[in-house]
């Protein structure tokens, strides 16, 4: 096993207590070295995604999903930094000092149906998976799968390739799902949030006439002049969104990208959409009661689609990452430490986070 010198002990944010009350403390746990098929990450930044805080606030235990007790409190999965240690069998993809990113799916079996069907992996049924069912990003040491972690490319710096392991992967693959052709029209409700600035970026780069959606002035100004969305809709002063949509893109848009995890959003996505249009499901609200779909004789007489997405395979994240490493997509982020992690919990809660966060974990 190859390595440097790796301490014994290390920060990370562990949860404690449940529920909207829990807090992540940083405290001193023990570093594990790798084993067989696996390398030792010391975690420079590391993304703070929604899911994060919904994992470690148990906002989705109405749907049975909650972290378990393998992570021993940890969470996190948008993880960036260089490899430390590499266990048995492991030498012929990674050595030491080689940059590695950590995403939502820790490990698949490269076995069953899904795995053996390429793309299909992220529904492996005995994937692993970070910051749910193993130990996460919010450490400064995490261990990781030799054979699934991500090699970060250069021109990537590590607090952009860290947010990219999963909201920009997760972007990516739903302007793909879209089906939306470059020249045609995606609408993207909550564009200005942390999934959907990815968005904007990605479709814009893939060829798509973006219509973005959100808020005030602020976020006007980020979508438009930052991240170069054609037009812009807000939605405090619009009255009629979707007849704005239809003015601008006379038939309604080809695609309808929804990151804003919010009733609003699903429930007028159909609306906005031509013939044949599609809306990708993205944004997860933890009320259970909110649905994505149209009336059946709205979608059979359309003929629309609505169609799921969530993160992305090996290989949509060395084609997300490439994206930034030509230049073409670039977080926008908001920085703080580890030590930060409760209260940049409480500001993504109240929308005061631009763009997408990431914490400093490696001292």
């Amino acid at each position: 096993m190859g390595s440097v010198d790796v301490p014994n002990k290390q920060r990370a944010a562990v949860r404690k207590g449940t529920g909207e009350s829990a807090t992540a403390p940083v405290e001193e746990v023990d570093v594990q070295m790798p084993g067989a098929g696996q390398i030792l990450v010391k975690v420079n930044w590391t993304g703070l995604c929604a899911s994060d805080k919904s994992l470690l606030h148990d906002e989705w235990k109405d749907f049975g999903v909650a972290m378990m007790d393998a992570t021993r409190g940890i969470a996190g999965h948008e993880g960036a930094g260089i490899v430390v240690a590499v266990g048995e069998g492991s030498d012929k993809r990674w050595k030491v000092g080689d940059r590695a990113g950590i995403k939502w799916i820790a490990s698949v079996c490269g076995e069953c149906e899904f795995c053996l069907n390429g793309a299909d992996e992220v529904h492996c049924v005995a994937q692993t998976n970070s910051g749910f069912s193993t130990p996460g990003t919010f450490q400064e040491y995490v261990l990781a799968p030799s054979n699934y972690a991500s090699k970060i490319p250069e021109g990537v710096l590590d607090e952009e390739a860290g947010p990219i392991m999963c909201g920009g992967v997760t972007a990516y693959t739903a302007c793909k799902r879209s089906n939306v052709k470059p020249g045609q029209w995606i609408v993207l409700p909550g564009a200005g949030g942390g999934l959907g600035h990815f968005g904007v970026q990605y479709a814009k780069a893939m060829g798509m006439r973006v219509i973005a959606i959100d808020g005030g002035d602020a976020k006007r100004d980020l979508c438009v002049k930052q991240l170069g969305a054609e037009h812009f809709i807000d939605f405090n002063t619009t009255k009629d969104i979707q007849a704005e949509v239809m003015k601008i893109t006379q038939y309604g848009a080809h695609g309808v990208l929804v990151t804003a995890a919010t009733k609003e959003a699903y429930a007028t996505a159909a609306g906005l959409l031509r013939p044949n249009g599609t809306v990708v499901v993205v944004g997860l609200p933890k009320d259970p009661t909110i649905i994505a779909g149209a009336p059946p004789i709205m979608m059979a007489m359309k003929r629309l689609n609505f169609v799921g997405s969530v993160v992305g395979s090996l290989k949509d994240v060395e084609e997300a990452l490439d994206f930034t490493a030509r230049g073409l997509v670039h977080p926008i982020l908001s920085k703080g430490k580890l030590e930060d992690l409760d209260s940049f919990m409480e500001k993504m809660s109240k929308g005061q986070l631009p763009g997408r966060a990431v914490l400093q974990v490696a001292a």
